[in-house]
């Protein structure tokens, strides 16, 4: 009985010392543009950490310039595209750009990059930290990478 209780106290400070949930993102792609000259498009996963946070912008080396966007379905059924200057990222919650809602453009991309390749995009909060992250490139037809 004592061991039980010795290794249920042992379990109980392990746990107390356990770190928190750090904020992080997942799953970076890039679907290339179809027609040379149009911009590419970026996806991934941020996972919130333990306080809100607030992403400001998405960046990589290979792209003059990036955007961080949002597509909507408009009053008619058709989509709308609006630009997104800052995005929420609450405490412990997953927010994820995927095709049809939040995603980053890419204008102007370096014409080295092909498809099976990776992008390293950085990733700017509003308290100045800043998440480096491995994006793989896919071509314009290609499904989405599995997780």
């Amino acid at each position: 009985m004592r061991h039980l209780v010795t290794l249920a106290l042992a379990a109980a400070a392990l746990a107390g010392c356990a770190q928190e949930k750090q904020l992080y993102v997942s799953d970076a792609w890039v679907r290339l543009a179809a027609v040379p000259g149009r911009p590419a498009a970026g996806y991934f996963t941020i996972h919130g950490g333990p306080t809100d946070a607030t992403l400001i912008s998405v960046s990589t080396d290979v792209a003059i310039r990036t955007e961080m966007h949002e597509s909507k379905m408009a009053a008619g059924g058709g989509m709308t595209m609006d630009a997104v200057r800052s995005l929420p990222i609450p405490a412990l919650q997953t927010v994820r750009f995927a095709p049809g809602g939040k995603h980053v453009m890419l204008f102007d991309v370096n014409p080295s990059v092909k498809p099976g390749a990776a992008i390293t995009f950085t990733y700017t909060f509003a308290d100045a930290l800043r998440i480096q992250q491995d994006a793989r490139v896919i071509a314009a037809g290609d499904p989405p990478p599995k997780k």
